[in-house]
């Protein structure tokens, strides 16, 4: 029950960075082997905060389980098709242009080297510190923060850009 109740949860956690769907697949199933295996250790001591902390905890143990396999392939980029059940969907209250916006952001943080495009969906998306980072990643505090800071630069001056593009179109 916990498994099919959270697997499309757990898939889109790892589709962060890992874009081929089978290998995506793989390292969900072997998150869960994990979540199973330490099932017992998960305590939430508030039991109305209780799904919010356990999907917490899976998605810590889900970007765990995909940094591991990008260390073992050495952050070689995972690319494959990206089924469209990926993308969020746009807030009620989203204008158009802005969930379209946010698909291209996503398009151009895939683009980003698999050092920067780790450590960005570890800070923005999962909400990771940066020591934490840097244990996961097995790369010094100064190195996470050195990649975040690029990473955002490369997407800043991305989005610069398309927005002067579609200034230049407009006139």
């Amino acid at each position: 029950m916990l498994y099919e109740h959270y697997y499309g949860y757990c898939l889109k956690v790892v589709f962060r960075y890992i874009y081929h769907y089978d290998k995506a697949v793989d390292v969900v199933n072997d998150g869960f082997v994990k979540i199973f295996c330490n099932l017992h250790r998960f305590e939430a001591p508030d039991p109305a905060a209780t799904e919010q902390m356990l999907m917490g905890w899976m998605r810590r143990i889900m970007v765990n389980t995909a940094v591991d396999h990008l260390r073992k392939n050495n952050f070689t980029p995972e690319i494959g098709e990206i089924s469209e059940a990926v993308w969020q969907p746009a807030d009620k209250g989203q204008l158009p242009d802005q969930a379209l916006l946010y698909k291209e952001l996503i398009k151009e943080v895939k683009k980003l080297p698999p050092g920067y495009r780790a450590v960005f969906n570890m800070y923005v998306l999962d909400g990771m510190t940066h020591p934490e980072i840097a244990e996961a990643l097995g790369i010094s505090v100064g190195t996470s923060k050195s990649n975040l800071f690029k990473a955002r630069s490369i997407l800043q001056n991305i989005l610069k850009k398309n927005d002067a593009e579609a200034i230049a179109c407009n006139m």
